[in-house]
């Protein structure tokens, strides 16, 4: 069975999210933009787990059904902590994604984890103790448990951040090394800048969304052909069985916020090249810049750029069909003219995946304006302009040319 999963997001008891973030309204997006799995994200925090349990149902197969309500989304138990701690001479600061198969599974960890932290004080709780430890907790409860770095090359709260990272798995988890199977890419990354480390090799690259919000889900997420059943998508991930694990949807990465070095407070924007030219300092206010991935990726990267893994997972770059729309209608992606376009398309042509994947131009054609439509078709053939993002600001994505907009006003007045 094909199908997509995005197993990364947030609740809404987690810092800066949407009150919106609850399972009854992750389903419901899940099924316009046509996700099959959702990770429940924040199992840890007891109010959250509550509901997860007033609201889920067991589906037999290790995942989860919604009692009343969507019964096409399946929900896996997922969570992310924080562990803020010192290693090697130096504050080290890491999230990880725990997966777990089943609420007594849950149950134990957060019984155990309410004894080191303080689980209620936010979706992501933080714990003073090395990750690595983390890892021997929850396999020791549960060997059928998944551990994954999140957002593995953001310059912060991860493996290999610039800031508070590792420069290798071995260094960060020690002896717990060989139960890290898998990481998740970011935003900010994808595969292919993941392919020129050599140590990654025998690890799995996850692409989640990292969700805030119920329309951001699916920005990045991974395309299965198995069933849908939590034994056999863990040793999917584990084996990176090619056959089972297709693709991951990814992010442009230059449009990740932590892609370019850079200093947000004076907007400077820096190639690595540029960052090393003056000796990683701002030239405007002398303060150290944010490095940011590509530069990260290229400190420790043994193989060239363009390196192709053989045999590896590929990646499919995507936009969001709602900026697409926004871009096509030159408009902010909140506004209703681009709400209108976007729920007219998923109700006539049918899930946001399947739009943005799989329909043939002439299907496309039939329901999709025209300037929407070579929108589309750009992202699919990679015809899109970046302006990278840097220091926390989000990259600008260009799919017409400023011409054709110019043309477009020009239009519009006329008929105005």
């Amino acid at each position: 069975m094909r199908f997509i999963a995005d197993f990364h997001l947030h609740s809404k008891y987690s810092r800066a999210t949407s009150r919106d973030m609850r399972v009854e309204v992750l389903a419901q997006w899940a099924a316009i933009k046509g996700i099959g799995l959702l990770g429940t994200g924040d199992f840890t925090h007891p109010t959250y787990f509550a509901e997860l349990k007033a609201t889920l149902e067991p589906a037999g197969n290790g995942l989860f059904l919604l009692k009343e309500g969507e019964k096409n989304v399946h929900f896996i138990l997922t969570a992310e902590v924080s562990n803020v701690f010192n290693q090697g001479g130096r504050l080290r600061k890491i999230h990880t994604l725990i997966f777990a198969p089943g609420f007594k599974v849950v149950e134990r960890i957060n019984c155990q984890l309410g004894r080191l932290g303080k689980l209620g004080s936010d979706g992501r709780p933080t714990f003073g103790f090395p990750v690595k430890e983390l890892v021997k907790i929850i396999l020791d409860i549960s060997p059928e448990c998944l551990i994954v770095p999140a957002h593995a090359w953001t310059p912060w709260f991860s493996l290999f951040g610039a800031n508070s990272g590792f420069d290798s798995i071995e260094e960060c988890f020690g002896e717990q090394t060989q139960y890290i199977q898998a990481i998740e890419t970011g935003l900010s990354s994808d595969p292919e800048m993941n392919w020129r480390i050599s140590a990654l090799d025998r690890i799995s690259l996850l692409s989640n969304s990292d969700a805030h919000s119920p329309d951001r889900i699916g920005r990045e997420a991974n395309v299965f052909n198995c069933e849908l059943d939590y034994q056999e998508i863990m040793e999917t991930i584990k084996r990176r069985d090619k056959e089972k694990f297709l693709f991951t949807i990814e992010f442009f990465p230059e449009e990740g916020k932590y892609h370019y070095d850079g200093h947000r407070r004076c907007t400077i924007l820096f190639s690595p090249q540029q960052t090393r030219e003056n000796n990683s300092i701002c030239p405007v206010c002398g303060r150290r810049i944010t490095v940011g991935v590509i530069n990260r990726v290229e400190t420790l990267a043994d193989r060239p750029a363009g390196y192709q893994l053989p045999g590896a997972i590929p990646s499919r770059h995507l936009i969001p069909l709602a900026e697409i729309i926004a871009q096509a209608l030159g408009q902010g992606v909140n506004t209703k003219a681009v709400e209108e376009q976007y729920r007219r398309l998923t109700q006539q042509l049918g899930p946001e995946f399947t739009i943005l994947l799989e329909l043939p131009r002439e299907e496309l054609v039939k329901h999709t304006p025209p300037r929407t439509l070579e929108g589309i078709l750009k992202v699919r053939d990679g015809k899109v302009k970046i302006t990278p993002g840097y220091d926390g600001v989000f990259g600008k994505i260009s799919l017409f040319e400023e011409e054709e907009k110019e043309g477009e006003k020009s239009e519009q007045m006329k008929l105005f």
